[in-house]
């Protein structure tokens, strides 16, 4: 009863703070947007559709590759937040590096710049990844059930409002500099406010809770896993929903490329197009969330997949510019969709105890599909066209919609998580 008095007691300080350090995570973010900024960063490097789609499939695949491995240590953490405070310098550190890159592109040489370049946005994901379940696991512990879905719909709202003015800036920005100096000033901007952001994270006042000690029915690692994909066939349902959208949305990385390369786009209406999308993302994230936590989160989902189906479809048929701002508008639905209410649901399985696991499960069985995804897209693009990346997406959106659909509504099922130790 204390621990619960503690979380609301310091909920409406949780719920600040942790805004406060999305806000200055998103407009760091703005500047080095995955799905606008570094594309059009490496695009100056290299023509590849494949190198350029490896960008936010990159940063995808290794934020949740980790998370299954890292379940053990977090469920066994009184206080979450010191690891988290530990693991979170390397997904903010490498953002310094592609600084550094990018001013030295001239003098090191366009090969070397790309290694370097994948070899920093690997070691930003996987930190991001080994802080991701500890994240989501603390935010589990501050913010109660019943107000998380609004939680991460007001603070995902938050980052993308700023993140929208970051991406207005970076883009004129670049339009008016030498491109090498241009992205130079974007990355260490994003590096600074990413050390602001890391110092309101700090200030999460997190409630030190005692641990079981082990019990006669503990399960490895391997087994917790297999008893709960067996067990828990709504959990099985929203894996392999989560799985197939990631290829639904594989045409995301492309759009901006494809309005570049196709469609006579330029640097500054890129930047535009991508505050749109962020301001979408800041509309619906508060609204969608508000109604998760009072409809349910399944009906959202399947919204999210039907977007993300328009949104292909449109670009498949698209002509000219004029449809561009259509597109991103349904990608920002889509995308708040899969994240805010995806995150905010993945939460709802398990107890306590068992939650990190589920997280974990959930986020590392998905990461292949991640990395693939944009991969499988650019070998289309390469091979083909766009238009049968488009054509695709079209497709598994609508096949993600239907699994939703007949997942229909969730019932709670505690006697699974209890029989679930690690």
């Amino acid at each position: 009863m204390n621990s619960e008095r503690g979380i609301l007691e310091n909920l409406k300080y949780n719920f600040f703070v942790n805004v406060i350090d999305a806000s200055c995570f998103g407009f760091g973010l703005g500047f080095a947007s995955f799905t606008t900024i570094l594309p059009l960063f490496v695009s100056q490097i290299t023509n590849s559709a494949l190198l350029i789609g490896l960008i936010p499939a990159i940063h995808t695949m290794f934020w949740q590759l980790p998370q299954l491995f890292m379940a053990k240590t977090v469920s066994s953490l009184p206080q979450i937040k010191p690891h988290v405070m530990t693991m979170t310098i390397n997904e903010r550190l490498p953002y310094l590096g592609l600084a550094l890159v990018a001013w030295f592109i001239p003098q090191i040489g366009t090969t070397f710049a790309l290694i370097l370049i994948f070899a920093l946005l690997i070691w930003q994901g996987l930190g991001a990844g080994l802080t991701a379940n500890g994240w989501q696991s603390m935010i589990a512990k501050v913010i109660p059930s019943k107000t998380r879905a609004r939680f991460f719909g007001v603070q995902s709202a938050a980052a993308n409002l700023l993140a929208s003015v970051g991406a207005i800036m970076a883009g004129f920005l670049l339009q008016k500099s030498i491109p090498h100096i241009g992205y130079t000033i974007c990355f260490l901007i994003t590096f600074i406010f990413m050390l602001l952001s890391m110092f309101f994270l700090g200030l999460t006042r997190e409630i030190v809770v005692s641990k079981p000690g082990k019990v006669g029915n503990e399960q490895s690692l391997s087994k917790s896993v297999i008893v709960i994909l067996k067990s828990d066939r709504d959990f099985f349902g929203f894996l392999t929903s989560r799985m197939i959208f990631q290829f639904g949305m594989m045409s995301f990385a492309f759009y901006i490329i494809y309005g570049v390369q196709f469609l006579g786009m330029s640097a500054g209406y890129a930047g535009v197009m991508t505050s749109i999308l962020l301001i979408t993302q800041v509309i619906s994230n508060p609204i969608l969330g508000w109604v998760a936590d009072r409809w349910g989160h399944l009906p959202v989902l399947v919204f999210g997949a039907f977007s993300s189906m328009l949104s292909a479809l449109i670009a498949l048929l698209a002509p000219t510019l004029v449809w561009i701002p259509f597109i991103m508008i349904l990608t920002g639905l889509a995308n708040t969709t899969f994240w805010t209410i995806g995150i905010a649901y993945t939460l709802e399985f398990g107890t306590d105890l068992t939650r990190p696991t589920y997280v974990g499960i959930l986020n590392t069985l998905a990461a292949p599909a991640a990395i693939l995804a944009p991969v499988v897209g650019g070998l289309l693009a390469d091979a083909f066209s766009y238009s049968v990346t488009f054509l695709v997406s079209v497709v598994l959106s609508l096949v993600t919609a239907i699994i939703l659909i007949l997942m229909g509504k969730r019932p709670k099922n505690p006697e699974i998580s209890q029989t679930i130790a690690i």
